[in-house]
């Protein structure tokens, strides 16, 4: 979910809360390990309640739908660099893009409308 829609579902629940305390106690929840915040380019922050296992994620270019995918194969951190330059890797960041089934078929929709 997005801060906003945290912030949306505890006003719901709780009534008044500030989007700086939203974003302060994501924060501090990411920190703790609790959640993990992604940040897929040109889209805003999301915060996960999947934290710490080994899956990466699919991005949507058109309307920024993000699900998860499990590592297809191999133990984390789930791909091996050509050179890791003498790091100590426990973590690779893998974001798949391309088109959500909704936005592809939109995209075809207006492609036959040309």
């Amino acid at each position: 979910s997005t801060a906003d829609a945290v912030g949306t579902g505890v006003r719901q629940r709780l009534g008044s809360v500030s989007t700086q305390a939203v974003y302060d106690v994501l924060g501090a929840c990411a920190d703790a390990g609790l959640v993990r915040r992604i940040e897929p380019a040109g889209h805003p922050a999301r915060f996960e309640r999947r934290a710490g296992d080994n899956h990466h994620h699919l991005v949507c270019r058109t309307c920024g739908r993000t699900e998860d995918v499990d590592c297809a194969v191999g133990a984390r951190p789930c791909l091996t660099p050509s050179d890791d330059h003498g790091f100590n890797l426990d973590e690779a960041e893998v974001v798949f893009w391309g088109h959500c089934p909704d936005c592809s078929i939109e995209n075809r929709h207006e492609e036959v409308r040309k």
